[in-house]
């Protein structure tokens, strides 16, 4: 198997100094599973996307940059989908929550023939404050009494491995994440997994969910009531898509 890894950034100055792009380089730099790593920048307004092409490009060939007007951490997925080479995506959260090493617990899986591996924190949420925990049972009891998803215990966890055609059908037939509009600040909604995962069931793809290690990572990327209020949004037109018999394969 041959795995493109994906990982949106929008304004990770401040990870990228920490050293989280190092880790990947050096975790990806000699597996040959691995063909390549697209960061897709997410129109960032600060200097990430220059370190990363002044500095990384130089020293990890797999690594190339892909350029988004700001559309959203979702569409940062869409694109890096549209464009790897493997025959697997696997994205990660820039910030490294869940340690990159941890791909191996999903590949394992890949290898079994699921068409989709999600990781997951399965309630177990290491240094996450208050408000995220909030989020989270919020958002089990929202998705589950809405969706319907109720066979996954963490739609959330920024750590998945989809098979590239699995893939590709589900994206083109998103209907909340169809039309690019521009938007301001951070863009991390929910809605987007949660579409992804709905239209998987729809279509029958087989997904298994494996526990991974998680620890809270701060960012300003998250907000406890924009991040709330644009998923429930997500989560409603979601619904009303499915009543409207909207989703087609």
């Amino acid at each position: 198997m041959q795995i493109t890894l994906i990982i949106p950034c929008y304004n990770e100055e401040t990870n990228i100094q920490k050293g989280v792009l190092d880790k990947i380089g050096n975790f990806t730099k000699d597996d040959k599973s691995f063909l390549e790593v697209l960061i897709v920048d997410d129109g960032s307004s600060d200097s990430s996307s220059n370190i990363i092409k002044n500095k990384y490009l130089k020293v990890f060939p797999k690594f190339k940059v892909l350029q988004n007007d700001h559309l959203g951490k979702a569409f940062a997925i869409i694109r890096g989908i549209q464009e790897a080479k493997g025959d697997f995506v696997l994205f990660s959260d820039i910030d490294l929550a869940t340690p990159i090493e941890e791909a191996y617990k999903l590949i394992k899986f890949a290898d079994k023939n699921f068409d989709i591996i999600i990781g997951s924190r399965s309630g177990h949420r290491e240094g996450a404050p208050l408000t995220r925990k909030i989020m989270a049972l919020g958002m089990i009891l929202i998705r589950n009494y809405i969706i319907g998803l109720k066979g996954i215990k963490d739609t959330q966890c920024g750590f998945k491995l989809f098979k590239i055609k699995a893939a590709r059908h589900i994206t083109s037939n998103l209907k909340v994440f169809k039309n690019k509009t521009k938007t301001k600040g951070s863009a991390v909604s929910a809605g987007f997994d949660l579409e992804f995962l709905y239209l998987a069931y729809k279509f029958g793809y087989s997904i298994k969910e494996v526990p991974v290690m998680w620890r809270h990572v701060e960012t300003k990327n998250v907000t406890f009531f924009k991040s709330s209020i644009d998923s429930m949004k997500d989560i409603l037109l979601i619904k009303w898509y499915a009543l409207n018999n909207k989703y087609t394969s």
